[in-house]
């Protein structure tokens, strides 16, 4: 995930993401994740005491989210995120209420030019709302590559996307001119049978790698059955059944306006912190 605002790796191959994506819907999507955020987001968005008129959907696979949020927004247009990053947005300067996207940008090269057109897309006083996969997702399944992989053949190639965390987001967030930036994350942990009975879930979720540096040549069998077995030794729980760790890291900012919250300028206070202090202080 790219978090610079002047340079964009191409981490992601978003034509093959596509292709992945296509695949998990023939196979019959694996939505546990997505059906969780949907309905986190109608929740967070009931707390908001403000009507949307106009909003947009960006990235969602799926339909959850528009069914989540139906009645919430009066409008909600879906917008794609364009394979090649230097195509904008189809979206319109200052056309928004809202922007809501759910578990789509965390395959996005240019994560900050991406949340800039958000923010010049919404009205002042606009909110943006979104969910993206980080933190310390699938640790349990890069150390079980990793260790296999340096046992088996003596190297170590990227498996699992590098992910964003908290502290990354809500600076990213100031840098592209949202206000109020808020981030947490909600740690989701789901438990299988085996590292195979995962690694075919994340096949039906369109989430296997598409790194532009992934490994292009087929993973040795030795090489898979050893990681399975590194996976059940460190990751298992009494029972035998593995863990394995998402992170969903929800973002929130909006677009400035003179109405919100403004923070004292530097000097402005009219106490100061020793005089309090002192207050405080026994005699």
């Amino acid at each position: 995930m790219a978090l610079s605002p002047t340079a964009a790796p191409v981490l992601f191959d978003r034509a093959l993401l596509r292709a992945r994506q296509s695949r998990a819907s023939a196979l019959g999507a694996a939505t546990f994740l997505l059906d969780r955020v949907a309905g986190e987001m109608a929740e967070r968005l009931h707390a908001v005491l403000r009507d949307f008129k106009s909003a947009a959907d960006i990235g969602t696979e799926g339909e959850q989210l528009r069914h989540a949020l139906a009645g919430r927004v009066d409008q909600l247009t879906h917008v794609t995120l364009p394979e090649i990053d230097s195509e904008p947005l189809a979206l319109a300067p200052e056309s928004l209420d809202l922007a809501v996207s759910a578990l789509a940008l965390h395959f996005v090269n240019d994560l900050p030019g991406v949340l800039a057109q958000v923010r010049r897309a919404l009205k002042p006083d606009g909110l943006l709302l979104a969910a993206l996969i980080g933190g310390d997702t699938l640790t349990e399944l890069r150390q079980s590559f990793a260790s296999a992989e340096a046992e088996c053949e003596g190297g170590v190639s990227p498996r699992v996307a590098p992910s964003a965390d908290l502290r990354e987001i809500g600076a990213l967030l100031q840098r592209t001119g949202f206000a109020l930036p808020v981030t947490d994350v909600d740690r989701v942990v789901v438990r299988y049978d085996s590292a195979f009975a995962l690694m075919a879930d994340l096949r039906r979720m369109g989430a296997t790698n598409i790194l532009t540096e992934r490994r292009r040549t087929p993973t040795r069998r030795a090489t898979l059955l050893r990681m399975a077995q590194i996976y059940s030794e460190r990751f298992a729980d009494p029972d035998g059944r593995i863990r394995a760790t998402f992170d969903v890291i929800w973002l929130s900012g909006w677009a400035p306006h003179a109405s919100q919250q403004q923070p004292l300028k530097p000097g402005s206070a009219k106490a100061s912190l020793a005089d309090a202090v002192k207050r405080l202080a026994p005699e």
